[in-house]
């Protein structure tokens, strides 16, 4: 099943390229900025990822944002992550970003998305991976910084697909953004919104209804409400999963626990992501290996998890046939049997 999993054609939808900031890249991107770390090595960073809960890790990620300076640094960040998604066969990447905690840091925000896009734009070319970028509003920043944001991306609107919602979940609900939400929308923005990983079923209803989301990220806490379960179903609602990051940051007690297998029995439009790779342990193939290793999950439902995603995807109609194409050849073709 690993070997299927691998050469499986894959569509990431959860991922902060922030958060594939690999230990080496961040020290490399230090010295060349002239920027010390409260780091002794590599490996003393890689000690610090030990999460106990979402904020243990909020603190160490938005430390190692401070070393990226430069159009260059946004550019080596993001094409490390897409070198690295290109050996695990993802096709298609949706991408979020999040230029709150770079703006606060007087980086000018044409830095960070002309940084990122010219690397998307190269894997397009080298590796035929497609990709849209999101832009995630900081949840425990206030509105008015977000308004600020959805201006500063005006120039940029050719690149940006859509907005999101990210950082701390629990005492920041989805309707502290209904009006920047409801803005973004009038401007022709998709919504994605994280719900659900540490918070209550009650903060997915508000993404739903308050915020009007395309896709829940996470979602989790949806299986203790039966009547949201049969809502997600019947709207045929995408939830980006990420079973590594449930584990590290301990929302999930043990992979064997994880709800995606039930989730699949019960419907749902679930898809695998990896969050932030570089901090939870594991890109895609990781993701996909670890839920099989511990649940069991069939060739038909990992394949599913695939045409869930693509579906679920901010790509063009042309672009998702395509997809459903490569992935219908390699099911028929490399079939375990």
């Amino acid at each position: 099943m690993s070997t299927f999993i691998k050469n499986l054609p894959k569509v990431e939808l959860h991922c902060h390229i922030e958060g594939t900031f690999e230990p080496e890249l961040m020290f490399s991107i230090a010295e060349r900025n002239g920027i010390s770390m409260p780091y002794a090595n590599i490996e003393a960073l890689r000690q610090a990822y030990n999460f106990k809960e979402l904020q243990d890790f909020l603190d160490i990620y938005y430390q190692g944002m401070n070393v990226l300076q430069t159009e260059q640094d946004f550019f080596d960040l993001t094409w490390a992550y897409l070198e690295r998604i290109h050996q695990d066969n993802v096709r298609h990447t949706e991408i979020f970003f999040d230029p709150q905690g770079h703006v606060s840091r007087k980086i000018p925000f044409e830095v960070v998305v002309n940084g990122i896009s010219t690397a998307l734009q190269k894997a397009e070319q080298d590796f035929d991976i497609s990709s849209e970028l999101i832009m995630c509003f900081l949840r425990h920043l206030d509105q008015d910084d977000a308004f600020r944001m959805l201006e500063l991306a005006e120039p940029f609107r050719e690149s940006i697909i859509g907005v999101g919602l990210d950082s701390s979940e629990r005492g920041n609900p989805p309707e502290k953004f209904e009006q920047v939400f409801s803005a973004a929308r009038e401007k022709g923005y998709l919504g994605v919104a994280h719900a659900g990983e540490e918070g209550p079923p009650a903060y997915i209803y508000s993404a739903l209804d308050n915020l009007n989301v395309n896709r829940i990220d996470h979602g989790n806490s949806c299986l203790e409400d039966s009547k949201l379960v049969a809502r997600l179903v019947k709207e045929k609602m995408p939830l980006t999963v990420c079973p590594l990051s449930n584990t590290r940051l301990c929302v999930v007690e043990e992979m064997a626990k994880h709800p995606l297998k039930r989730m699949l029995e019960l419907d749902l439009q679930v898809t695998i992501n990896s969050d932030d790779p570089a901090y939870f342990g594991g890109y895609m193939d990781d993701n996909f290996n670890a839920v099989n290793d511990a649940l069991g999950l069939s060739e038909d439902e990992i394949t599913r998890l695939s045409y869930n995603a693509i579906d679920a995807s901010f790509t063009s109609d042309t672009r998702k046939a395509a997809l459903h194409k490569e992935l219908n050849q390699y099911r028929r073709s490399h079939a375990i049997g």
